[in-house]
């Protein structure tokens, strides 16, 4: 690498033998101011470092020659002694003048490998001085020398296969672990193009790839975190889309039997199929909803399937799950939970009116068995229910109708048998044009998708029965703990959010429905609310216990409520507050 470059001197020239052109003297001569320096050199120094090692004496310089050469001959054996490595192995280092140099190992000199086996061979003759190939071995030492040669010959293929084991085995371990690195990462993009693979041709067609919904469903349990998550959300919207706009019911033994056509067996697969994958999903959100890591995704996905298909099979298992997380401490699952339920209040088109009763009956159930101890909004949501306020004066008008039919009836079998002759055509043709009318009226409402007026109304009633219900088992636990109290002044501090939390939207929903309040109720309802507000006589001591229980906003709402009950039922209240 640090070599230095040869100088290369003119040649030795005679001055006679120099011959100066006219030419070169002008050109000298024009160009004088640039070969000034050439007078100033010092030739003699030049000439010194040419010729010979510089500011180095005469006598020295023989002593610098040697050393010289013993330093090329100490390289040269070296470079004899050295293995250069496998240009494959190992990467050239490149200096500033383009030349590559190659990386090299020490090589082990065969003269001493051999220098112990001679050893054993010659034995003291080596020691003696005696040249090896002089001294003449006899028949017990050749013998030796061959079985020793034979048994140096059979230990070299046990070391070698020994050495190749030892290479194998490492490298086994290593490729294993890089291997479960990079499938890990790759398991992963592969399982995510297979959801999405899958759920666009189930989406595409989803009677020909129902078959898809299992292995979709066997991807979100096998994958980690976020496979799983990813698998739940994809099913979701799967689910979503292809889930029919009716319950499906799965044929009997006796329809299996049956010989049906090949359109009705793969109907008849394509929802057996749904309705199997669609009961292991419902089992596998409700299971992981008991996780925190997944309690939001599955409480996400459960809301989001009784929002868009409450009409559809196991609905009861999705208001369950629902209902049991409408007062969870985690503000966003809460708010899932009741945003849900709002939706089925408020759009009671898509069921009918089936879920809004369950809903209700299984938060009057959820407050009964948590003795009132919820958070507010889980009743908050009984102000989104609507009832229909015609309902009575329909059946009221039906009822007048029948009134009426019954005394024409009568007034017609008082007249005189001519003009009943007269009237048996008319009333046969009348009676043809009745029964048309009936049939169309009668098709109509199978084709159609509106609902029985006497079946709403028996829903309404039965919700709202469960409403006043829960609304007045409130008013009782908040009556009951208070007289359980000794004194009043401790729980004053805590309020309505320590000891009766659900008693101020209790108060807002009895005023919202106060028009639809039975009278056997109104006596007691009047009483409860009176004694909360604190009225009465000054020397009941038990009122003041009340009043001192409750906040100011507390009494104060009491007494709204009860006035707006009293203006909604005046015709039929007579009460003396």
């Amino acid at each position: 690498m640090g070599k230095k470059l040869k100088i290369v001197l003119p040649p030795e020239i005679s001055e006679d033998e120099i011959e100066v052109s006219d030419e070169d003297l002008q050109f000298v001569n024009d160009n004088r101011d640039y070969a000034g320096f050439v007078s100033t050199l010092d030739t003699q120094s030049i000439t010194r470092h040419v010729n010979r090692v510089a500011d180095v004496k005469e006598d020295a310089l023989e002593s610098l020659y040697e050393k010289r050469l013993k330093k090329k001959s100490l390289e040269k054996e070296k470079e004899e002694n050295v293995l250069e490595v496998d240009r494959v192995d190992a990467l050239p280092v490149k200096t500033l003048d383009g030349k590559l140099y190659y990386r090299t190992v020490p090589k082990i000199s065969q003269e001493s490998e051999n220098a112990t086996s001679g050893d054993l061979d010659i034995g003291d003759h080596e020691a003696d001085g005696v040249d090896k190939s002089l001294v003449k071995l006899t028949k017990v030492e050749k013998r030796a020398k061959l079985k020793r040669m034979k048994r140096e010959a059979k230990k070299q293929p046990k070391e070698v296969a020994k050495v190749e084991e030892v290479q194998q085995a490492p490298l086994a371990v290593v490729l294993a672990e890089v291997e479960k690195e990079i499938t890990a990462e790759e398991a992963n993009e592969r399982q995510k193009y297979k959801l999405a693979e899958l759920g666009t041709a189930l989406l595409m067609d989803p009677e020909s790839n129902i078959k898809s919904l299992k292995e979709m469903l066997q991807i979100s349990k096998e994958g980690d975190h976020s496979i799983a998550v990813l698998g739940l959300k994809s099913l979701l919207a799967v689910f979503k889309d292809i889930i029919p706009g009716y319950r499906i019911r799965l044929p009997t033994e006796k329809e299996q039997e049956m010989v049906v056509s090949q359109a009705v067996k793969k109907m008849r697969f394509y929802e057996s199929t749904l309705l199997s994958v669609y009961k292991t999903y419902l089992q596998r959100l409700i299971a992981l909803e008991k996780q925190s890591s997944f309690k939001r995704v599955a409480i996400r996905c459960i809301c989001t399937l009784l929002d868009a298909v409450p009409h559809f099979n196991f609905r009861e298992s999705l208001v369950a799950a629902v209902i049991q997380n409408i007062s969870s401490p985690d503000d966003v699952v809460r708010k899932l939970c009741c945003a849900t339920v709002k939706s089925l209040f408020t759009n009671e088109g898509k069921h009918g009116g089936e879920a809004t009763v369950e809903v209700v009956q299984w938060i009057a159930e959820y407050v009964k068995a948590h003795d009132c101890q919820l958070h507010p909004d889980s009743i908050e949501v009984f102000m989104s229910l609507s009832f229909d306020e015609d309902l009575g004066r329909a059946e009221m008008s039906t009822a007048n109708n029948k009134v009426r039919n019954k005394k024409t009836k009568k007034r017609k079998d008082f007249e005189d048998p001519q003009q009943l002759q007269e009237n048996g055509k008319k009333k046969s043709r009348q009676e043809l044009i009745s029964k048309t009318r009936n049939e169309v009226n009668a098709d109509f409402k199978a084709a159609s998708f509106t609902q029985d007026v006497r079946e709403r109304k028996r829903m309404q009633s039965e919700t709202l029965s469960a409403v006043f219900q829960t609304f007045f088992r409130i008013l009782k636990h908040t009556m009951l703990s208070m007289t359980a109290r000794p004194g009043g002044v401790s729980s004053s501090s805590a309020g309505a959010s320590g000891g009766h939390p659900l008693l101020a939207p209790c108060l807002n929903g009895i005023g919202k429905f106060s028009h639809l309040i039975d009278l056997d109720f109104m006596g007691d309802l009047i009483n409860y609310l009176r004694k909360l507000a604190g009225g009465g006589n000054n020397s009941d001591s038990s009122l003041e216990k009340f009043s001192k229980q409750l906040t100011v906003t507390e009494r104060l709402r009491c007494c709204i409520v009860a006035f707006k009950v009293m203006r909604n039922n005046l015709d039929a209240l007579n009460v003396d507050l």
